[in-house]
């Protein structure tokens, strides 16, 4: 079992910077891939970012290339989304997830991903 707690969203202008942290605990393993995704109500959940704990190899969603970066902190087990340049079309609930496959490149399919976390809100006002 994997267990993942975010935090660090809340209400941010638009134009400004958000940096989410995903705490993940258990069962983790080094060949684990961790994937940030984001959801607003009456929407499907969308992919955003993603990294594999061996290699650091990276995937973003186009809608945020050049404006997030994903990194990993092996030793604490932490996964953190740098979101600058924020726009209201950034507003969703944002989800921590862990895909227990080993992959080369990490997937951006959320039924790709086994464990979720509660997910933090980011508002983003115009």
């Amino acid at each position: 079992q994997v267990q993942l707690v975010e935090s660090g969203g809340g209400l941010v202008q638009a134009g400004g910077s958000l940096r989410l942290s995903c705490a993940a605990s258990g069962r983790i393993v080094r060949t684990y891939v961790m994937g940030w995704f984001r959801q607003v109500s009456g929407k499907e959940r969308e992919f955003v970012a993603a990294i594999g704990w061996i290699g650091r190899i990276t995937n973003y969603a186009d809608s945020v290339k050049g404006r997030f970066t994903i990194s990993g902190d092996n030793a604490k087990n932490i996964v953190y989304l740098q979101m600058n340049s924020l726009n209201a079309g950034d507003t969703a609930v944002y989800y921590c997830a862990a895909d227990t496959t080993a992959r080369v490149m990490p997937a951006t399919g959320k039924d790709e991903y086994d464990y979720w976390g509660q997910g933090t809100q980011v508002t983003v006002s115009s």
